[in-house]
């Protein structure tokens, strides 16, 4: 069974990203074979090779493909709006996220034992933070963000919040909307103003000799 007869390689690609999502949902990561994923778009082993590299590939890709985006999803429907907004609205969302962010959980977790996993997740993050850090630089440049603040750290943080949220859904541990609000608006004034910037943290090994 290779390519089915009148479907493109297009086509065929987002089937088994689809199949790819559904059955790594369904199985989890280690108890997922590519032959499951195959037969469910409706391919070929051989075919599913000729798209891609290796399970690992497909998980990641299928993250990239299927991962929620709202800040994205947002910036597509406003180009021209304010970042510093948008990362707001997302923000403010976080504590409401359900369970549905599973395939970036499955593919973190994944990543702790597998290799190919683990370098695939190192690009795709790397491939986040430098969005989220370009668009921070855009918003430095249009004055909505104090240029002492460091893209790569605003980053960082964003991404820390928005893993973070897809551990703690709702059903575990939930806060009240006009509390987490207030929390965001004054990190982002903060943002906004800056002021001078801290001294190095002092390395806990080195100062106290306990081992981190």
């Amino acid at each position: 069974m290779g390519r089915i007869a009148g479907v493109t390689a297009a086509e065929t690609r987002r089937r088994l990203l689809r199949a790819a999502a559904d059955v790594f949902a369904e199985r989890g990561y280690d108890g997922t074979r590519v032959a499951d994923i195959a037969t469910a778009a409706g391919v070929s082993n051989g075919a599913l090779y000729a798209h891609f590299d290796s399970k690992a590939d497909l998980l990641v890709t299928a993250l990239r493909e299927h991962g929620r985006r709202p800040l994205a999803d947002l910036l597509a429907a406003d180009p021209d709006g304010s970042v510093v907004e948008m990362l707001l609205v997302v923000g403010r969302s976080l504590p409401r996220r359900d369970s549905g962010e599973w395939l970036v959980i499955e593919a973190l977790t994944a990543a702790r034992r597998d290799p190919d996993v683990a370098r695939a997740m190192h690009d795709y993050m790397d491939e986040r933070a430098g969005w989220i850090s370009g668009l921070v630089s855009a918003a430095q440049a249009g004055g909505e963000l104090d240029h002492a603040v460091s893209p790569d750290a605003v980053a960082h943080f964003c991404l820390l919040l928005a893993l973070g949220s897809t551990l703690v859904p709702p059903d575990l541990h939930a806060v009240g909307e006009r509390e987490w609000s207030a929390l965001l608006g004054r990190v982002v004034a903060a943002l906004r103003d800056a002021g001078p910037v801290a001294g190095p943290v002092p390395d806990t090994a080195t100062s106290t000799g306990v081992t981190p």
